[in-house]
């Protein structure tokens, strides 16, 4: 039996694989008390549990296990699994939230049956992770499939990223990034939501900046996935829920790859909001079943 968590910057999902996935509950998060971060997670033990498996809103370094989690000041900088297993005597493995989502769609969801999946996340920012082989890669520092970043976009849509670099996919991407760019063509303060309503209705305006979000993002995805040779790519976050949007993006990526598919590559994810902990919990299996 794995235990499996889904922490965010607010709450702390719970649930345990025990060959499918039993929703335990959630509690808040505690932001600035290491010791309480660790007794709200030491609460879901029962002593019944092989180990536990964390999908986590950070970067660990597989390494030397720190992790970087700018959104829970408590554990940012700390060596999240040794901090869990001495509060809980059990094994932890603490896995990035992007990782977890690819995990998780590559065994149980659109990533079924392939080889090589890399997850793309298009939430509030840019995230992915790459599973070949049925195997998550992290790669140096827990870095591998982090698109997101790297000073790929210049001119004037060539944005400071949290990151320290300019030009970053992170900072136009992601809903915010959409906003960002609208905001820039026309000085129109729009949600995200309401650009992708304009651009669904027909709109001038708003589909000019989609087309733009999708000159921009396409070329770098394309770029990615040579590299890594996808079969699928499994495409969540709040941004991809959007009706037409993720089939929008693939026409526009599979023109600019090398490899030619007749069908789609880029593809809806199928695990919804259970994602985090579907993933944890198959990196739980991996590493103690």
């Amino acid at each position: 039996m794995i235990l499996a968590f889904d922490i965010g910057g607010s709450r702390i999902k719970a649930a345990v694989w025990d060959g499918a996935l039993q929703p335990l509950g959630e509690v808040v998060t505690p932001l600035a008390d290491k010791a309480a971060f660790n007794a709200a997670v030491a609460g879901f033990v029962t002593g019944q549990e092989t180990g536990i498996a964390i999908s986590i809103a950070g970067v660990v370094d597989p390494a030397s296990g720190v992790g970087k989690v700018a959104n829970i000041p408590a554990i940012d900088g700390l060596r999240l699994g040794p901090e869990v297993q001495a509060a809980t005597g059990l094994p932890v493995r603490v896995l990035n939230d992007a990782d977890c989502f690819t995990l998780a769609e590559a065994f149980h969801g659109a990533g079924r049956g392939h080889g090589s999946v890399f997850g793309v996340i298009l939430g509030s920012g840019v995230g992915g992770g790459v599973v070949i082989d049925g195997r998550l890669v992290t790669g140096a520092g827990g870095y591998a499939g982090e698109w997101g970043h790297g000073p790929v976009i210049r001119g004037e849509y060539a944005f400071q990223c949290g990151c320290g670099q300019v030009g970053c996919v992170d900072t136009i991407g992601g809903a915010r990034g959409l906003e960002r760019l609208h905001r820039k063509r026309t000085a129109e303060l729009l949600r995200a939501e309401a650009i992708i309503a304009g651009w669904m209705a027909g709109e001038a305006e708003p589909g000019e900046t989609m087309a733009l979000w999708r000159e921009l993002v396409a070329g770098p995805l394309a770029m990615v996935l040579n590299v890594v040779g996808a079969d699928v790519v499994p495409v969540g976050g709040g941004l991809s829920r959007a009706p037409g949007l993720v089939r929008y993006l693939d026409e526009a990526v599979r023109v600019r790859m090398l490899r030619r598919t007749k069908g789609p590559l880029l593809v809806p994810a199928e695990c919804g909001a259970d994602a985090g902990l579907l993933g944890a919990a198959m990196a739980g299996v991996a590493a103690w079943a």
